[in-house]
């Protein structure tokens, strides 16, 4: 005897093919149970209910490991992957949802403490915005042009939007053609990268018998000098004016504390802005105005 029989599960509702047969002496109740036993088989696996129910507890077992992330993209999966298992599907609805007001809380009180971060960090700088201002600017009161138009030193730029640069300014009676700065302590040091003489970012004027070179190290030409001034504050920093000519001078206090605050200020206003925008999501998602 040779019986092929092929079996198709079209989502809970079985079909019973007999592709071919050939019956010899047996008689058609064995031939019956055979086919059955089969039937009944493949009808005895999970459901989709059983498989939603399993990616549900998934969940719970992510969320105890802190996982929110993953929970939420196994929630989210359900519905789509098992339309038919309602009851799973509408529990994992709902658990998205207590989810999303427990993130929803958390944001929103993470949002008010960095906002009171940033307004004590604010008191330390002056806004000011001018005609050829996009964006208002802080500007340390450490470092306005009062206390440093007449001094070589690095000055720090922080806008609006927590964007941050460093800048070295020159001041003597010569010019060094400076396109680049090294800070440095001992053993350890940073330098920027090197900006051209003929680079915008690179200015050079005259004032009476005095030399003025500025040159602004934007778009992360710092190369991790103002994290490494910030993280060595307490150090006696030294820095060097690097090009045709070369200039020393010691790290003021006050200049690493403007620099100090001024990437602090940078990053809280940049977790404050990424915060309201999770934030509007979470609200878009459980519809609150």
């Amino acid at each position: 005897m040779v019986l092929k029989v092929e079996i198709i599960n079209e989502t809970n509702s079985y079909k019973i093919v007999i592709l071919s047969k050939t019956m010899d002496k047996m008689k058609f109740p064995v031939f019956f149970m055979v086919v059955l036993l089969a039937f009944l088989f493949v009808a005895c696996g999970p459901s989709d209910e059983d498989k939603a129910r399993a990616k549900v507890n998934y969940a719970k077992m992510l969320l105890e490991k802190q996982d929110t992330t993953q929970a939420l993209l196994q929630l989210d999966s359900i519905a789509l992957l098992f339309p038919k298992a309602r009851y799973s599907a509408n529990a994992a609805k709902n658990m998205t949802t207590e989810i999303n007001f427990e993130l929803l809380h958390r944001k929103e009180t993470a949002l008010d403490t960095i906002k009171s971060r940033i307004a004590e960090l604010e008191t330390r700088f002056e806004k000011e915005k001018t005609e050829l201002d996009r964006y208002t600017q802080y500007i340390h009161k450490r470092q306005t042009f009062q206390r440093a138009w007449n001094r070589s030193f690095i000055q720090v730029h922080l806008d609006e939007r927590g964007d941050l640069y460093l800048s070295s300014n020159y001041y003597g009676k010569s010019s060094i053609n400076h396109v680049g700065l090294r800070v440095y302590d001992g053993e350890i040091n940073a330098k920027t990268d090197t900006v051209p003489l003929r680079d915008p970012n690179n200015r050079h004027s005259d004032f009476m018998e005095y030399k003025w070179e500025k040159v602004s190290y934007r778009n992360g030409k710092d190369n991790g000098v103002i994290e490494f001034i910030a993280n060595h504050a307490d150090r006696k920093l030294k820095a060097v004016f690097l090009g045709k000519g070369q200039y020393y001078i010691i790290l003021e206090d006050f200049d690493k504390m403007a620099v100090k605050d001024a990437l602090a200020l940078s990053k809280a206003i940049k977790s404050k802005n990424e915060l309201e925008k999770e934030i509007q999501v979470l609200q878009k998602k459980l519809q609150i105005n």
